[in-house]
């Protein structure tokens, strides 16, 4: 991510991300902003092939599947103006209908999905890794299109850290720790690499 993409000449909040004008994505992490790149035609095909899978899972039952762009802010009784936090994650799953609001989650989500580009894949790796897990997120998968492969982390909640990552390639089916009825064959999420 170049500099020229990132703002940090001050600290910004919540209530920055509010305000910027609807033709600018960027997110905040500990009060430093970040531009969100344009997603490539393979990121979408990704994103939207796994929330496929889970809106259709999850129909008629509590939790709910949001696709971005879907602000997540974590503490739920911080000011805008306070708050240094707020992500677009690729997939957010939501269990605890108090934490909708209007503009999006504020409360840690269930489950969070990103999907790598280059431009923000260490972003996406280290700094919303230990975001998500530094504020309860209990599931975080990190998904790299180039290598067809998802990395996911499960919090242990009593020592509130991630446990050691588990990967899943093309050829294997992952379940959702939150949802074990769900059973997500990974080559329907891949595009087959001769596509491209």
């Amino acid at each position: 991510m170049s500099n020229n993409a990132i703002k940090n000449d001050r600290v910004y909040t919540y209530a920055d991300y509010l305000n910027w004008p609807e033709n600018e994505r960027w997110e905040i992490i500990d009060g430093v902003a970040y531009a969100m790149a344009p997603p490539s035609t393979t990121h979408q095909r990704i994103i939207g092939n796994l929330f496929v899978e889970f809106a259709t899972f999850l129909k008629g039952k509590p939790c709910e599947a949001f696709i971005a762009p879907f602000g997540v802010t974590f503490d739920k009784t911080a000011k805008d103006e306070t708050n240094p936090h707020a992500v677009e994650p690729d997939i957010t799953v939501i269990c605890d209908k108090s934490k909708i609001t209007a503009q999006g989650c504020k409360g840690a989500p269930d489950l969070i999905i990103e999907v790598l580009s280059r431009s923000t894949a260490s972003h996406d790796v280290i700094k919303k890794r230990r975001l998500y897990e530094q504020n309860g997120v209990l599931e975080y998968w990190i998904v790299d299109p180039s290598n067809q492969i998802i990395t996911r982390f499960h919090l242990n909640e009593e020592l509130f850290k991630y446990r050691e990552p588990e990967y899943f390639a093309r050829d294997n089916t992952i379940i959702p720790i939150s949802f074990p009825a769900l059973e997500i064959k990974l080559e329907d999420i891949f595009p087959d690499t001769t596509e491209e």
